[in-house]
């Protein structure tokens, strides 16, 4: 075999580990799209955790109860604990918050008797819509099977990040302005480091 067909069978492999390059590129990004979604906008929200609750949110309830209430602490919570439709279980403490107002607190949440006017203030926690799962899994609380998981989502994604580098060839390939761009993405955690003293 000489030169000339050398170089052309060098070139046929090279378009072809190209393409093939292309196409499990992109299959294997559709195949991630659903796991980046749920670890991006899970990232997004315990970035947060100072401002806001991640996987809860509060929520309160006014409304008015029929008297008269007895003074028995034990009877008053036995009350409450039916027109709230509420567990026996649920109520972990319950004690008078100044003359008139009779507090339970609760597994989840807390509930304010205004034994003058009836006015009962419950406070509760529900779970964020889609969040409180995604935190779930993004801080591994699935243990060992969702370990696996996620580490072969990690090596997924590097494969992309490798892959991507040498999908498109010239002046906007990894020799060109791609080689620019990845020293600058590597170069932000580098600097946020050097600026913030590190760990």
């Amino acid at each position: 075999m000489d030169n000339h067909e050398r170089g052309g069978s060098f070139e046929i492999f090279r378009k072809q580990f190209r393409a093939w390059l292309r196409a499990i590129h992109r299959d294997v990004g559709y195949l991630v799209i659903g796991l980046t979604f749920i670890y991006a906008l899970s990232g997004i929200a315990i970035n947060h955790l100072g401002s806001w609750d991640p996987n809860f949110k509060s929520v309160v309830n006014i409304s008015q109860l029929e008297g008269p209430f007895p003074k028995d602490e034990a009877a008053l919570v036995t009350m409450l604990v039916a027109k709230l439709k509420l567990s026996r279980d649920d109520v972990q403490a319950a004690f008078y918050d100044g003359d008139t107002i009779f507090e339970l607190a609760l597994v989840n949440g807390s509930a304010r008797l205004d034994t003058t006017t009836g006015v009962i203030r419950t406070n509760s926690r529900e779970s964020r819509f889609f969040l409180r799962v995604a935190n779930w899994l993004h801080y591994n609380r699935g243990k060992a099977t969702w370990t696996y998981i996620a580490d072969g989502y990690a090596v997924l994604l590097l494969y992309l990040a490798v892959s991507g580098a040498f999908i498109i060839k010239g002046r906007k390939g990894i020799l060109g302005r791609g080689a620019i761009l990845i020293l600058i993405g590597a170069a932000i955690p580098f600097l946020y480091v050097q600026f913030t003293s590190g760990p």
